[in-house]
């Protein structure tokens, strides 16, 4: 029984294979990359180059290069009208919704294919150009074989889903160069960020535009089968290269991988790195900075040379009367008041000649109490400032060790003093 339903078994895996989502990623099979300078069509960077890929939305490309061809051979004009059908008008997403029976002008249809990448504009392109889509991917895959893109085949002119649909990088960086070659006049309209359809704002997929320095264009496109793929030409230092990725998971990594194999290119070409740029767009206005400080004028030159000597004479110790003008300025403690006070007051000549006991000798050495209310009551003379005038102790100081303080502001007097006061 089991041998029996084992085929059956293995047809619904297939099944649901090929209509789960496709998990396209940068080095899994659907993978491909190529990066050329275009100049001369060297090959800078190849990842399966030659191997087939759906091109998706890059198809568009190829369709542009059929509507150019056209302009330039007088069968259309920018303001001629593009009719939209209802088959075009059946396309599904991203697309402009115009309903059957509208139409466009051929420059309004280029900026909606390069900008919304609109696949009902596309399918209306391939039917006023083809007669039927079907018949323009026909003269789509006959010019793609003229321009030496061997292995690409088209099936539609919008790139929607078509298992017969191939291209390769290698065919697609061939469309990118011949578009610039062929059609230098029209190229700027790949570097178009956004556009404005009957007050509507088309914004562009190509964010490589604004997040790479030098790239100008070209095309992004998507589907299941495919991944997240991407046309791409940057220029740098004269240097223009073109580059092609296909089976990005996201659009971010597709655009990060991008930007790697563009840095990777234009390093073989010698050109300067984009960190390098990034310094070179500053040294401008350093030059500026340097050309005015060098064009200062002699008076500024002197004064520059004198500022040295200048800061070394407002460096210097200050003069001790200058010390004490600041120490008068700050309010002194009233413990380094009362201190300074105690020691100018006269003393009786009983107390200079008569020896002192054991206990007062002990009383003067020892440190003193930190408060002492007789002291603090004694009010500043303006004897304490002259005594304090000539000397480099401050206030603080004497606050902090009145003992210390005494011998560094008044030493003891031998001259003959007033006879003392008496006593109340």
């Amino acid at each position: 029984m089991f041998i029996r339903l084992a085929p059956l078994v293995a047809l619904a895996a297939g099944l649901f294979a090929a209509l789960s989502p496709a998990q396209a990623q940068i080095g899994s099979e659907r993978y491909a990359a190529m990066v050329v300078d275009h100049r001369n069509g060297t090959i800078l960077v190849s990842a399966n180059a030659d191997e087939t890929r759906h091109p998706a939305s890059l198809t568009k490309m190829m369709t542009l290069y059929m509507v150019f061809d056209a302009l330039r051979d007088g069968r259309l004009s920018l303001g001629s009208a593009v009719p939209i059908s209802e088959e075009a008008a059946s396309r599904p997403p991203s697309k402009l919704g115009i309903p059957a029976g509208g139409s466009v002008t051929v420059e309004q249809g280029i900026l909606s294919l390069v900008t919304k990448s609109a696949n009902d504009v596309a399918a209306a392109f391939g039917e006023l150009l083809g007669g039927s889509e079907e018949r323009f991917a026909q003269m789509m895959t006959q010019r793609a074989r003229e321009l030496g893109m061997t292995r690409t085949t088209f099936r539609n002119a919008s790139g929607l889903p078509d298992w017969d649909q191939v291209t390769t990088a290698r065919d697609m960086v061939t469309l990118g160069r011949r578009l610039m070659l062929d059609f230098p006049d029209r190229y700027h309209y790949f570097g178009r960020t956004e556009a404005a359809f009957r007050g509507l704002r088309l914004r562009s997929h190509n964010r490589m535009l604004t997040s790479y320095e030098g790239v100008d264009g070209i095309k992004t496109g998507y589907i299941r089968a495919s991944g997240f793929n991407i046309v791409t030409s940057a220029n740098r230092d004269g240097r223009r290269v073109v580059g092609a990725v296909f089976g990005g998971s996201s659009w971010v990594e597709r655009d990060q991988h991008m930007t790697a194999l563009l840095d990777q290119g234009f390093d073989r070409l010698g050109a300067t790195p984009r960190a390098a740029m990034a310094q070179a767009a500053a040294a401008p206005l350093v030059m500026r900075q340097a050309q005015a400080a060098t064009s200062r004028s002699p008076r500024a030159a002197a004064r520059t040379a004198t500022a040295p000597t200048r800061t070394a004479t407002r460096q210097a110790p200050r003069p001790a009367a200058r010390s004490a003008s600041a120490a008068r300025a700050t309010p002194a403690r009233p413990a380094a008041r009362s201190a300074r006070a105690a020691r100018t007051a006269p003393r009786p000549a009983a107390a200079r000649t008569a020896p002192r006991p054991a206990a007062a000798c002990a009383a003067a050495t020892s440190p003193r109490p930190a408060a002492q209310p007789a002291r603090r009551a004694a009010a500043p003379t303006p004897t304490v400032r002259t005594a304090t005038r000539g000397t480099a102790a401050t206030s603080r100081s004497a606050a902090r060790s009145p003992v210390t303080t005494r011998s560094a502001i008044a030493p003891r007097r031998t001259t003959p003093l007033a006879p003392p006061r008496p006593r109340r």
